[in-house]
C-alpha cells in the first residue's frame, strides 16, 4: 500500500510510539489524524506534522465512531489504522500486607488497552469494509495494534498488563481471517523496553541499566524504529495476521 495521499488514524498519537508513527505518516504524504485524551500534546503534535487532532476516549464507542466520521469528512475514508493508546501502571495481585488488587484497577487496563483497540478497530473497518480497493490486490486498508513483550513474558507486577496484551496478539490472526474478505490486513507489534516520557524521566543511570538489559543493541528502542515498523507493515501487502517481536532479542526477567 502506497502511504502517500492516504488518510490515517493514530491512537495514543500525541507522545511516544503514536507521535512517531504520526510523524513517520505524515513525512510520507499521509493525512493524519491523531486520537488522544492529551489535548496540549495532541494539538502541539497534530500542528507539527500537518495533521488534525481529536480529543477521543478510545474506550467510547460514540466518541470513536464520531471521531473517525470527522475526520473522513475532511480527509476521506482512513485506510490505515495504528492503534498506540494503552497504559500500563504496575500491580501485584496482593498487596503487602495480602489484600487482593481491587478488580476494577485490573479492569481499567483491560478496558483501554485490549477493549480500546477493539473498540477502533472494529469501527475503522466497518467504515471501510466496502470502499473502493486501493489496489490490484483488492487492499482496502490495513490495522497495526500495539502489543508488548509482556504478552509473552510479563514480569511480576504486570497480571492485568500482560493480560491486554496477550489479548491484542490472541485477536490478530481471528480478526485477520475475517477481514481478508474485505482485503483489510491486521498485525501486531509486540515492543520491548522502549523509550518514553516515563523512562525519560529516570535518571541517565537507570536508563543505560535497562538498555544493558538488551542482547544487540544495548539500549532503548526508539520510538522512530517503531514507526519504521509500521511503515514496513503498510507498504508489504504479504505482512497479514503476523505479531513481530521489536526487542533487541530480549527475553524479560521474572521481575
Amino acid at each position: 500500500m502506497d502511504i502517500q495521499g492516504l488518510a490515517a488514524i493514530v491512537t495514543g498519537g500525541a507522545s511516544g510510539l503514536g507521535a512517531a508513527t504520526a510523524e513517520l505518516l505524515a513525512a510520507r504524504g499521509a493525512k493524519v489524524t491523531l486520537f488522544d485524551l492529551n489535548a496540549d500534546l495532541g494539538n502541539a503534535k497534530a500542528a507539527e506534522i500537518g495533521g488534525r487532532f481529536a480529543a477521543v476516549n478510545v474506550t467510547d464507542e460514540d466518541a470513536v465512531a464520531n471521531a473517525i466520521a470527522e475526520a473522513e469528512a475532511v480527509n476521506g475514508k482512513a485506510r490505515i489504522l495504528v492503534n498506540c493508546a494503552g497504559i500500563g501502571p504496575p500491580a501485584k495481585v496482593l498487596n503487602r500486607d495480602g489484600s487482593p488488587l481491587p478488580l476494577a484497577d485490573f479492569a481499567r487496563i483491560i478496558n483501554i488497552n485490549l477493549l480500546g483497540t477493539f473498540n477502533v478497530l472494529s469501527k475503522f473497518a466497518s467504515r471501510i469494509h466496502d470502499a473502493e480497493p486501493l489496489n490490484e490486490d483488492g487492499e482496502r486498508g490495513v490495522i497495526v495494534n500495539t502489543a508488548s513483550v509482556a504478552a509473552f513474558e510479563g514480569q511480576i507486577g504486570q497480571p492485568a498488563y500482560a493480560a491486554s496484551k496477550g489479548g491484542v496478539v490472541g485477536m490478530a490472526l481471528p480478526i485477520a481471517r475475517e477481514f481478508a474478505r474485505y482485503g483489510i490486513r491486521v498485525n501486531t507489534i509486540a515492543p520491548g523496553i522502549f523509550w518514553t516520557r516515563l523512562l525519560g524521566s529516570l535518571p541517565q543511570e537507570a536508563q543505560d541499566s535497562l538498555g544493558r538489559q538488551v542482547p544487540f543493541p544495548s539500549r532503548l528502542g526508539k520510538p522512530a524504529e517503531y514507526a519504521k515498523m509500521v511503515e514496513a507493515i503498510v507498504t508489504n501487502p504479504m505482512l497479514n495476521a503476523e505479531v513481530i517481536r521489536l526487542d533487541g532479542a530480549i527475553r524479560m526477567a521474572p521481575k
